[in-house]
């Protein structure tokens, strides 16, 4: 049955991104428009926005609309457009007040008012287009007020009497945590009884928990991280939230848009290749050599590393391993990456100390990302913590074989190897320390020595299939349960 679902999210690719959320409203609202849903996606229409060309158009019933923001009014325009290369409309919420700034987020003082007028725009703009959603699909704390929002300020209007409100977290790190004075300037304390106690006792509202506490249904981004995130270690803080919760949180582990990310048609390759035909990954591989100047023999192990450079990317357990290994063990590495200035320092020195063995490239470059998916032979991805991760999809689909530990959406979705069945796409390690670390690395330039097993590991990657032609029926299945009354 086709749905009414209003899909909100602070980033939405390829117009704004920052990360995984961006990805999921994006290629989600392709595939959920395709299916014939009426999936309308909102955003702030921040300034450093890239249309592709495109020229939004002013909606006629929002244009300079007034809201209350604590004791504020500040006014708002919605534009139009649609996703680049689709007819999947996109609103964006016009605000330059708040909104024309540097980067998407912000540690300004203003920053709870900018999502809060987000918040407000996106119903405000369903009543003037008198869009009556099945599926409110809030994204992460930017949109965790809606399911409050609902229940208090707009209750009144019939429009939403049938609405349902589902938040996804994509990552439980991020809460939106603010002073519980703005509790009162944005006018929640109207309702007191909604607002999480244990916070405000502790000078604070967490919007994210305010979305546990009130959304009729919560869903993750992969079904092993929606069990982590119910426990101490893993829930920060929210685990006894989502614990007392009446239906648990549901996982639904990201898709993969193999319309960009394929290597038989990839747009930024040279050379395409197939799990059938895979001779131009070995040319990609001599290609990925000489534009990172990496010096050697094919038959020499490349291991790719594309990431943000950040604590919860598990950099810290290469610290001590990545010298042994490659001191003793014939390994090239190729990095792409910025971040946190210990781990920026850690590869530019290992790229000082190992010339010709060791490249890293600083940033983020679109192209170059694609070049180290399909040219490397491994792809390293030590997370303390993932809620899906992406890279390791894509790394599957290009032959590239991944080296995760056992964590969220890598546990979902890559088996380490058996020898005594065939199957099995990777190397998955446990423990979170060197030790368990150095076994992965030592135990994947193992299996690269015998090529026939090696050919066999690439081959099981390349052929699962992660599309959101599959994951995307998880969502749907849940939008349809919970517009019949469940969650």
């Amino acid at each position: 049955m086709s749905r009414k679902i209003c899909f909100a999210a602070s980033e939405v690719a390829p117009l704004a991104k920052t990360g995984g959320l961006a990805d999921v409203a994006g290629a989600l609202g392709r595939y959920l428009h395709e299916r014939g849903h009426d999936v309308r996606l909102f955003m702030p229409y921040y300034s450093t926005i890239d249309l592709r060309g495109q020229v939004p158009t002013a909606v006629a019933e929002a244009q300079q609309v007034q809201v209350q923001l604590g004791r504020q009014q500040v006014e708002f325009s919605l534009h139009a457009t649609t996703l680049p290369g689709s007819d999947v409309p996109v609103y964006l919420v016009h605000c330059p007040q708040l909104y024309a700034r540097d980067s998407l987020y912000t540690n300004a003082a203003d920053e709870h008012l900018r999502f809060f007028l987000f918040q407000l725009a996106i119903l405000e703009s369903c009543q003037r287009l008198r869009f009556a959603p099945d599926v409110m699909h809030c994204n992460d704390w930017h949109t965790g007020l809606l399911p409050q929002l609902l229940l208090t300020r707009y209750a009144w209007d019939s429009l939403f009497a049938r609405t349902r409100t589902l938040l996804t977290i994509h990552n439980i790190g991020y809460q939106g945590v603010f002073p519980a004075a703005t509790v009162t300037e944005l006018g929640l304390d109207a309702t007191p009884g909604l607002l999480d106690a244990g916070e405000l006792s502790r000078g604070n509202i967490n919007w994210l928990r305010q979305g546990l506490l009130l959304a009729d249904a919560v869903s993750t981004v992969s079904p092993a991280y929606a069990q982590e995130i119910c426990t101490p270690q893993g829930g920060y803080g929210l685990d006894d939230t989502l614990r007392a919760r009446a239906a648990p949180a549901i996982g639904i582990l990201n898709g993969v848009d193999y319309d960009e990310w394929n290597p038989e048609n990839d747009r930024l390759l040279s050379r395409h290749y197939s799990a059938d035909q895979p001779e131009g990954k070995r040319l990609l591989k001599a290609d990925l050599q000489a534009r990172f100047g990496l010096q050697g023999e094919d038959t020499v192990p490349l291991a790719g590393i594309v990431s943000r450079l950040t604590v919860q990317k598990g950099f810290d357990l290469l610290f001590d391993t990545l010298p042994g290994i490659l001191d003793s063990r014939p390994l090239q590495l190729a990095i792409l990456g910025t971040g946190e200035p210990r781990y920026v320092s850690f590869f530019a020195d290992l790229a000082k100390r190992y010339p010709g063995r060791v490249a890293f490239h600083t940033g983020y470059h679109e192209e170059l990302a694609h070049l180290i998916e399909a040219g490397s032979d491994m792809f390293i991805m030590p997370s303390l913590y993932e809620p899906c991760g992406l890279n390791q999809m894509y790394s599957l689909k290009y032959g590239t074989v991944p080296i995760v530990r056992k964590t969220g959406g890598l546990a979902d979705s890559v088996q380490m190897w058996d020898p005594q069945s065939g199957q099995g796409t990777g190397v998955v390690f446990n423990d979170f320390d060197a030790p368990a670390m150095r076994w992965a690395l030592g135990t994947a330039l193992d299996l690269y020595a015998d090529r026939e097993t090696w050919r066999r590991i690439m081959r099981n990657g390349m052929t699962r299939d992660f599309s959101w032609k599959i994951q995307g029926r998880e969502y749907e299945r849940l939008y349809d349960q919970m517009a019949a009354g469940g969650s």
